[in-house]
């Protein structure tokens, strides 16, 4: 699914990341953890394209996306990658439903199309009663599965997520770890999760340990 062959990643004189290399099966979840400051989050965002590395190579579904133009960089990342943020960034003026939708119009679907997937997806998500909520009429960990709804709007191959439960209390973490787990098991939905919650990285698949710019 993701194969990053010696990435580096500098910013002025600081070496942030210092050939970096990773692989991602399908049907994997993925936890990166680490001190602050040791590369995990600069890693995520060049794994999930919103930024890119000085030197190496990422392939995602054997799509050499680094070599991409920056048009067909942005329909790759809408079309292949999802992701989840520890603030949730849902449009306050927009519903649950509204903000669930957005992938689906950048890639121009009808809205009939993108709100039967956004229902089924919310519904999934034990939101069904509050599609027409705005954000701040909903909890954290509400907003935070609208969010993860978002995410999987396309039907991404991937969904990165940084610190995804970062900003939750341990109910609705606990949650969202559940949650992540059962996307895995019901659709064989790939994740990469940059986390400091030790119960997360630990149910995960593989724990990878990032220090001082590279994984041990």
């Amino acid at each position: 699914m993701i194969k990053a062959i010696d990435i580096h990643k500098s910013y002025g004189s600081l070496h942030v990341l210092k050939g970096v290399n990773l692989h991602v099966k399908a049907g994997e979840v993925v936890s990166i953890v680490g001190k602050s400051g040791a590369g995990k989050s600069t890693l995520l965002h060049i794994l999930g394209t919103l930024d890119q590395a000085d030197t190496g190579q990422l392939l995602i579904n054997n799509e050499v996306v680094n070599q991409l133009s920056p048009k067909k960089l942005a329909a790759f990342r809408n079309q292949n990658i999802g992701f989840v943020f520890q603030f949730h960034h849902l449009l306050p003026e927009f519903t649950a439903l509204e903000n669930v939708c957005i992938p689906a119009y950048i890639q121009k679907k009808s809205e009939s199309v993108a709100e039967k997937r956004a229902k089924e997806l919310l519904d999934y998500l034990g939101l069904s009663e509050r599609l027409q909520h705005k954000p701040g009429q909903l909890s954290g960990g509400e907003q935070q599965r609208v969010a993860v709804a978002r995410s999987l709007m396309n039907q991404p191959a991937i969904v990165f997520a940084d610190e995804p439960s970062g900003n939750l209390d341990s109910g609705s973490s606990k949650e969202l770890h559940q949650l992540i787990f059962n996307l895995r098991k019901d659709f064989n939905q790939t994740f990469v999760i940059v986390t400091h919650n030790e119960e997360l990285a630990g149910m995960s698949d593989r724990r990878l340990e990032m220090e001082d710019g590279g994984l041990i």
